[in-house]
């Protein structure tokens, strides 16, 4: 959709968390989206400022050779940033600017979609050449056709977790990493073997945490103040430390 958009400005794909995802699968990526026409691919860790450093010369490189660029009068470029949420838009604006002006923070990020909430003026990224990026908030298709993918782009935190139900999140976590057989879960957790039932998983997870609630039990003699496992949090943790790559490196596709 983006591409029909764009027609013929220049554009560079960016994926971002290349830390949280499996190395090996970065060259069939690669070769995948060269087929479908991307042929300019970077991948990013703005936590590191890994390869940020890379995007400035090639937007610079791209927009010199496009031929509707090409105005003598005009030296200033103008990017805008485009994606779903939560994939780090406002992080690698930061990370560019503090690679090429050392200059901190110029826009608010934050672990769950939807913390850009409007278009920012323009934030300048380099002196030469003279860029500036345009922060926007995330897109996303009105109606996701695919269920797995929603659950795939809510495991990302493109989707509020509430919306779909941490719990079934966390069950359908559970199958992912079983699939892609990346069982630290079970180290981390003290789990005996990988499971493929989320209860005793979450109950491990509830123990090991400390994740517990006082409930109120009516009994014959009166109210009872029981402690019983929070498997809500539990579940919230569970998708917590997947996402800080805690459970392993995990490309979802």
């Amino acid at each position: 959709m983006l591409q029909e958009a764009l027609g013929i400005r220049p554009h560079v794909l960016v994926l971002n968390k290349m830390d949280l995802a499996d190395p090996h699968r970065q060259p069939a990526i690669l070769e995948q989206l060269k087929q479908q026409g991307c042929s300019h691919v970077v991948f990013t860790d703005c936590q590191h400022d890994g390869n940020v450093k890379k995007i400035i010369p090639l937007v610079a490189k791209l927009v010199s050779n496009s031929p509707r660029y090409h105005r003598a009068e005009n030296t200033e470029y103008s990017i805008l940033v485009i994606g779903v949420p939560n994939v780090g838009k406002s992080s690698l604006i930061n990370s560019l600017r503090r690679l090429h002006l050392k200059k901190g923070k110029a826009t608010a990020v934050g672990g769950e979609p939807g913390i850009t909430k409007a278009v920012l003026t323009r934030i300048q990224v380099s002196e030469k050449p003279l860029m500036y990026l345009v922060d926007t908030p995330g897109l996303l298709p009105p109606r996701l056709g695919d269920v797995e993918m929603g659950m795939k782009l809510a495991l990302c935190g493109a989707i509020r977790d509430h919306l779909v139900g941490e719990d079934i999140m966390a069950d359908y976590l559970l199958y992912t990493l079983n699939k892609w057989q990346q069982f630290r879960y079970t180290q981390r957790y003290g789990l005996a073997a990988p499971c493929d039932d989320i209860e005793p998983v979450l109950k491990q997870v509830a123990l090991t945490l400390g994740r517990t609630q006082k409930v109120k039990v009516l009994t014959g003699t009166g109210n009872v103040n029981v402690t019983m496992l929070n498997y809500p949090a539990a579940a919230c943790e569970f998708l917590r430390h997947f996402r800080a790559g805690r459970l392993g490196r995990v490309t979802l596709d």
